[in-house]
């Protein structure tokens, strides 16, 4: 039983339809988290109160998936599909071997422990 680790950063916007994109295909479970960073998109500048200042770390959300190999390419797909808006800044998935995954409850491994 093989099993990866797909690691999103998307824009906060499309999160919701990422996470249904997911839950279509089969993708139950995921950790979400609010970062902040930047790419080639490299922040933007903002007006507050008539002064300009540059924003430097644009907010993005970090979607973390542990799932079977067989899962991989519909959920890259999904995540694909309901993201790209063509512009700088839609994110990036990143994909990673799992050695193995324990589910604490009842000590099941790999595949059936996701």
């Amino acid at each position: 039983m093989r099993v990866k680790k797909l690691e999103s950063i998307i824009r906060p916007h499309v999160l919701e339809a990422v996470k249904n994109a997911l839950q279509e295909v089969g993708i139950t479970g995921m950790t979400i988290t609010e970062v902040k960073g930047y790419g080639r998109q490299k922040g933007h500048t903002e007006t507050y109160r008539g002064v300009e200042y540059q924003i430097d770390f644009v907010p993005k959300v970090k979607i973390e998936v542990v799932l079977a190999d067989a899962l991989v390419p519909a959920a890259i797909d999904a995540i694909m599909r309901t993201a790209k808006t063509g512009k700088f800044g839609d994110g990036k998935i990143f994909i990673s071997p799992v050695e193995d995954a324990v589910r604490i409850r009842t000590g099941e491994h790999g595949e059936h422990a996701v």
